[in-house]
């Protein structure tokens, strides 16, 4: 009886042995979807598909060809344009390796949460993919754009988007899974990065391979508002720093503050940490935005010691002062033009005080445009360089 225990035993253990993949797919029956773009044209909808070419982006290509090729259909329904796509694609598109989705602003305007629902019911794709807005541009055509850096646009643009929102305060990263908590959540609508195309004619018409410079690049291009799911309008380079300075996502950055000579001084802002505090006044709830920042002095063009203890501090108040005047533009700028609350204050509200946020949700964002809003900075300047004066007015000094 024993032995006829270990051999069942035994032979179940040898047939796990023996199971393969249940639904393991060859790559080569695969089309590997790097980008993905969604533009309404009429009453269809158009799906372009990035697909990546194998054999064009290894280390042993011998070039000459695109290393990627855009397929598209189009039809009433997503679903249905998306599974139009097989009849153009000889392989079936794999959605796991996705990049970046760009949405034309036509559809953003019509509602994103149709998009989003079809493509996160499909278990092979993943949350962490980039969203944009085609600004001025249709979706595909954004797609169609070879970069020179990276063999495979979709990398490019996902790269391009990962270092700006890195050192450019006015650009911030959007993933589909940020996007879907901001449009469900209480007390706050999204934004995604704008992404459009700059065209020169001049440059490269002869097609000249050897030329630097390409006609065609896409461009990171501000700040798409949305009201829940609903493209609303567009936040400029100014108002992208301000929203970035308020929702704690500036890393590092460049900007300037006006000397009295009406020359510029260039500061690089190392790190910045925020807070947003909510604080009860007459039974009303006040917003305090408290903003931690360190800079280095970047550039000088002004007839200034910069070693003196007097002249840093005078420069410390001044860019606290310019922050702080940039944020209450962009706060101002939501609550009068657009009444939409993107930078979160109705949740800080939410988690501070919630039982009051239950008598202010359900008419949060006419509430948000006299939500009265207060701005603290301090800013702190570590390292002024290896000169005390500008070089330019230590040569007129000789």
């Amino acid at each position: 009886m024993q032995r006829i225990r270990i051999g069942m035993v035994a032979g179940v253990l040898l047939v796990t042995l023996l199971t393969g993949c249940w639904n393991r797919r060859e790559l080569n029956e695969l089309g590997i979807l790097s980008g993905a773009a969604i533009d309404k044209i009429g009453n269809q909808y158009q799906v372009s598909a990035q697909v990546v070419i194998p054999d064009q982006v290894s280390s042993r290509s011998k070039g000459g060809k695109a290393p990627v090729t855009l397929y598209k259909a189009s039809a009433p329904t997503l679903f249905e344009a998306f599974r139009n796509l097989t009849t153009t694609s000889p392989r079936k598109i794999y959605t796991a390796q996705i990049q970046v989705l760009i949405l034309g602003e036509s559809v953003a305007q019509e509602g994103v949460a149709k998009v989003l629902d079809l493509l996160v019911r499909n278990p092979e794709t993943r949350m962490n993919y980039a969203v944009f807005v085609a600004k001025k541009t249709s979706a595909e055509s954004i797609l169609k754009v070879l970069t020179p850096l990276e063999k495979i646009p979709a990398d490019s643009l996902y790269n391009s988007l990962e270092t700006s929102s890195k050192v450019w305060a006015p650009i911030t990263k959007v993933t589909v899974d940020i996007l879907i908590d901001h449009m469900t959540g209480k007390g706050i609508h999204p934004v995604l990065p704008g992404v459009t195309i700059i065209y020169d004619a001049k440059e490269n018409p002869s097609g000249d391979e050897t030329k630097t410079d390409y006609p065609e690049k896409p461009q990171l291009s501000g700040l798409a508002i949305f009201k829940k799911d609903k493209l609303v309008g567009w936040l400029g380079p100014n108002e992208g720093k301000g929203y970035n300075y308020i929702t704690n996502k500036v890393k590092t950055t460049v900007g300037n503050l006006k000397c009295s000579d009406g020359n510029l001084l260039a500061l690089e802002i190392i790190s910045s940490h925020t807070d947003l505090k909510c604080r009860l006044v007459n039974g009303k709830p006040v917003i305090e935005v408290q903003v931690e920042t360190e800079a280095n002095v970047g550039e000088v063009t002004c007839s200034m010691d910069v070693t003196s203890p007097l002249v840093i501090e005078e420069l410390e108040k001044k860019g606290a002062e310019k922050a702080n005047e940039l944020m209450k533009h962009t706060v101002e700028v939501m609550q009068k033009q657009y009444k939409t609350d993107i930078f979160g204050f109705g949740q800080a509200i939410y988690k501070t005080y919630p039982e009051l946020w239950k008598r202010l949700e359900d008419d949060w964002d006419e509430r948000f445009a006299d939500l009265k809003v207060v701005y603290k900075t301090k800013l702190h300047i570590r390292n002024t360089g290896m000169t005390s004066n500008s070089l330019e007015n230590i040569m007129k000094e000789k």
